[in-house]
């Protein structure tokens, strides 16, 4: 499977879901159906994304009142929404369905086909650490998985998805390689982080040292050092503290002047639901802080205030990040 297309398409879906509801919300906006018309026509990937968001979304309709005595018991647990638009209230249950619809399409056909390709995988705001052939660790982020290939002269692991730490057995022998599209990173024995980012592979190194090679170039990483690879190529470095490194494992996000887009990306991964913004402007705001993923919820909020936009929550599994 390329990770490159895969990851288009899971965006493409995203924004499908994210169009349907702000369509249903304002019907009549003539400028927003123009906006939507240029995305889908954007690429076959988004009409096809959409075309399959309406399929389900249909699908789901007919099968939720089935679980309407489910769905009652639910709200009554939740804690209330905020006071919503007249007209955002009287199609927030259909809305919810269609976007649970939505995630559970794009969810499901990868989510089989990553289980035939990984050796090792993780679930929604799951971790999990194992033990290779020699003796090495890997701890898997949230949403996580990566497959092994050990040969008599080699020891290889590809990150499929998401994020993966390394601690890595010193066998000089054999060099220990990590794939992330067509970024390899090789050691004989250290502590690493491995992050598969929408448009780039970054490779942070806590301990010894770390060689990052990609497009026919090489950077040698100490404790400390970290590189950002975009899918260009080119190479950009940056300081962190080790003790910061892959600080997930602790539950820790860390965020160093990245994308709000890219914040609520890595918080999707600890949220058993669906997260629309649905400003593109705010995914552009640059983003530092450090948040607590034992409640995804409360760190998008915080996320959120720290740029002045607000967090609606129309059922345990949907929240709508917007400006006002």
């Amino acid at each position: 499977m390329d990770d490159t297309s895969d990851s288009a398409r899971k965006a493409a879906s995203r924004e499908a879901t994210e169009w349907s509801v702000l369509l249903h919300d304002d019907p009549d906006d003539s400028d927003l159906r123009r906006r939507f018309e240029a995305w889908r026509g954007e690429s076959a990937l988004n009409a096809a994304a959409w075309e399959n968001t309406q399929r389900v979304a249909h699908l789901a309709a007919e099968v939720l009142p089935a679980y309407a005595d489910e769905w009652t018991s639910a709200q009554a647990a939740a804690p209330a929404p905020q006071k919503a638009p007249v007209r955002l209230r009287r199609w927030g249950l259909s809305a919810v369905s269609m976007a649970i619809a939505a995630a559970i399409a794009w969810l499901a056909l990868p989510d089989l086909l990553l289980r035939l390709e990984a050796d090792h995988l993780t679930g929604t705001a799951e971790l999990r650490t194992f033990q290779l052939p020699d003796g090495s660790e890997v701890t898997l982020a949230p949403d996580s998985a990566v497959s092994v290939s050990y040969e008599a002269g080699e020891r290889r692991v590809r990150l499929v998805q998401g994020e993966a730490f390394f601690a890595v057995s010193a066998d000089r022998n054999r060099p220990f390689k990590v794939t992330a599209r067509s970024v390899q990173a090789v050691v004989l024995g250290t502590k690493f982080d491995v992050r598969l980012e929408d448009a780039a592979v970054a490779v942070a190194v806590q301990e010894g040292r770390v060689l990052v090679e990609a497009s026919e170039q090489g950077e040698a990483l100490q404790a400390g050092e970290a590189v950002r690879v975009t899918g260009k190529g080119v190479f950009v470095r940056a300081t962190e503290e080790p003790g910061t490194i892959a600080a997930w494992r602790h539950g820790q996000l860390l965020l160093r002047n990245q994308s709000l887009g890219e914040a609520v990306s890595e918080i999707r991964r600890y949220f058993r639901g669906t997260i629309i913004v649905t400003d593109p402007s705010l995914e552009r705001l640059p983003t530092t802080g450090v948040f607590n993923m034992s409640d995804p919820e409360e760190a998008l909020r915080g996320l959120a205030q720290a740029h002045g936009a607000k967090v609606r929550r129309w059922s345990p599994w949907l929240l709508v990040v917007s400006g006002s």
